[in-house]
């Protein structure tokens, strides 16, 4: 680990590069060494010459090495950064599905954001890490909606973090998810290859919406689907649910923002409490039928060991929740 520690205090610091963090870039070490550091300061202590690494100038893209010792201009936090390192996140472990001595897997609980910020003052990584001081490094690989469940990886080394999210990013992981919707999904509609575009509400707060093949903003976005279980309506929504609902495995090949939600609300069958894409008159009758909350749930994740390269699957079963509208699932690998 760098030494030393990030204090709240402006002064000079120096960090030393430590052999985990050797080969990464400059700007990607101090965001992740500097944390309550807008991106844009550290950038700009960068160009400004003000960093220096065994004394001479750097740039954002240079690779740092073992033994290099930076020298880290005074940064004074905002008074927001410093009340949170003042009040830090309360601590809170969560269920564990898998660890080692690089990284863990965890069952993220739905309505937790995994970190703090846009109006949340803390999220699971945040609580882990004081739920576990003696760690020496904590970090997300991935993200989840706060509304969903499931499957979390969050690093333990940074050498395990870049192979994890080199994973990711080169699409050699497999992430499917189970999503209850509304009406009978068609079996022979397995692949939904439809770009999105992000935009923002009148209020500030992000949407994204399928969009045309040749919008330059457009993202590339694959999502496949396999009908799980076929749920019969409750008796009480016959009249709103005619055709029932249907348990799908979603598998997405790129990971874009809300891009589950959107394709399959696009689609016509809208997933079971999506506050956001949904039926929000189904809604009101789903919450007052029990389903209090979205049913989606990372449900599997396939990926290489990275340390060992060898094959892991990983599943974390279906929250209590969710059961009674599962169709008899538990997500134990069935």
């Amino acid at each position: 680990m760098s030494q030393p520690a990030n204090p709240p205090a402006a002064a000079v610091r120096h960090l030393t590069v430590d052999e985990e963090s050797a080969g990464q870039r400059l700007d990607n070490f101090l965001i992740r060494e500097l944390k309550g550091v807008p991106k844009s300061h550290v950038y700009r202590i960068i160009r400004s010459g003000e960093v220096r690494r065994n004394k001479g100038r750097v740039s954002a893209d240079d690779r740092v090495e073992t033994g290099d010792v930076l020298r880290i201009p005074p940064i004074r936090l905002s008074a927001q950064v410093e009340a949170k390192q003042l009040n830090p996140a309360p601590p809170r472990q969560f269920p564990v599905v898998f660890e080692d001595e690089s990284f863990l897997a965890i069952d993220k609980p739905a309505g937790v954001a995994v970190h703090g910020g846009s109006g949340v003052s803390f999220g699971v990584i945040e609580q882990m890490r004081q739920a576990r001081p003696e760690a020496r490094l904590l970090e997300l690989v991935h993200r989840l909606d706060r509304e969903t469940s499931g499957l979390l990886l969050i690093a333990k080394k940074k050498s395990a973090l870049k192979a994890l999210q080199d994973q990711f990013r080169e699409r050699e992981t497999g992430k499917t998810y189970l999503a209850l919707v509304k009406g009978t999904w068609p079996a022979r509609l397995k692949v939904l290859d439809q770009p999105l575009h992000k935009y923002l509400l009148a209020d500030g707060e992000r949407r994204v919406k399928v969009t045309t093949k040749d919008d330059p903003d457009g993202m590339h976005s694959v999502t496949l689907v396999k009908v799980a279980a076929r749920i019969p309506a409750p008796a009480a929504l016959a009249s709103l649910l005619p055709e029932g609902l249907t348990l799908l495995e979603v598998t997405i090949k790129t990971g874009r923002t809300h891009q589950i939600r959107v394709h399959l609300s696009h689609a016509g069958h809208p997933i079971a409490g999506d506050d956001k894409y949904g039926d929000f008159e189904l809604n009101r009758q789903l919450t007052r039928a029990g389903l209090k909350r979205m049913f989606l749930h990372a449900w599997r994740l396939r990926l290489s060991h990275p340390v060992t390269g060898g094959a892991l699957e990983l599943h974390a079963e279906i929250p209590d929740e969710l059961q009674p509208w599962s169709g008899g699932r538990t997500g134990k690998g069935d």
